[in-house]
Formats: C-alpha cells, sequence, structure tokens
C-alpha cells in the first residue's frame, strides 16, 4: 500500500536508495544536489555508471546468439535463456523477438518437440499464441513461455 498522495514516482524514488549498497549507494550519495529530478534520470544515471555500453552489447549478442549446448535438457535451456534474458532487464527486445531468439537456439530434436506442443511452428506463433503451449519435464507439465 502507498501512501496518500505520493505517486509511483516519487515512490521509487524514495524507496530505490535502500536497495543499494557498497558502491552503488557511494555513488549515489557523492552526486550533486539536484542532478535527478525525475524516476527516469535515475535509471538512465545508474544505467549508464553501472551497466556499460560494452557490457549491454555482449548480452545483446549472448541472447540473439544463444544456442542450446549439447547434452542440455530443453528445460535447462529454458531456465538459461530466462536467466540470461533477466540480467539484462532493458534489453529492449520485443516479446516475437525474444521467441525467435530462443526457438532458433533449440536443438532440431527439441525444436521440433516445441512446434508440437504448440501445435505447429512456434516461430510462426503470436506472443500470446507462444504462451499456451506445455512441455512435460520431470513428472509436471512447464510451460515454455512466460511473458517478460
Amino acid at each position: 500500500m502507498k501512501p496518500h498522495g505520493i505517486t509511483d514516482e516519487q515512490l521509487f524514488l524514495r524507496a530505490f536508495p535502500f536497495s543499494l549498497k557498497d558502491k552503488a549507494k557511494d555513488w549515489l550519495y557523492y552526486l550533486p544536489s539536484g542532478s535527478i529530478e525525475t524516476w527516469a534520470d535515475m535509471k538512465q544515471q545508474f544505467l549508464q555508471r553501472f551497466f556499460p555500453a560494452s557490457r549491454a552489447t555482449h548480452l545483446r549478442k549472448e541472447i540473439y546468439g544463444i544456442r542450446q549446448s549439447n547434452g542440455e535438457s530443453l528445460y535447462e535451456y529454458w531456465e538459461r535463456f530466462k536467466a540470461l534474458v533477466a540480467s539484462y532487464p532493458h534489453h529492449q527486445f520485443t516479446e516475437s523477438l525474444l521467441i525467435q531468439y530462443f526457438y532458433e537456439g533449440l536443438s532440431g530434436m527439441d525444436r521440433r518437440m516445441v512446434d508440437a506442443a504448440s501445435g505447429g511452428s512456434l516461430i510462426d506463433k503470436t506472443p500470446e499464441e507462444a504462451q499456451t503451449p506445455n512441455l512435460h519435464h520431470g513428472g509436471k507439465l512447464q510451460a515454455i513461455w512466460i511473458s517478460y
């Protein structure tokens, strides 16, 4: 529950310092007064300082070039893909592109299994349609696509 009269942006700005520690907290407290006026300013400056362009470029290449390893189960590949995407939350890939990158990295056998589970080629589905297929893993049905 948020206090009455407080906007989400104000809440984010007030709560953000409590999520920081060590160098990140020091960075925030040493910023010149008035240098951050909006939540957008905060995000931009924080990411610029702690998520350099070289790291962003590296992670983007990893996401669009991901491949299922030999002997890696579909479940393990899916978990690795989700972790990679989560490590770069401001990736700016559309859901359709993420589906495409995941699908293109599948081994031939698992790609056929995903296609069969989705009632046709997963790559031809909309993101909404791609959220519905289920795959069997360890005795439980697992949803293959979860919205980001």
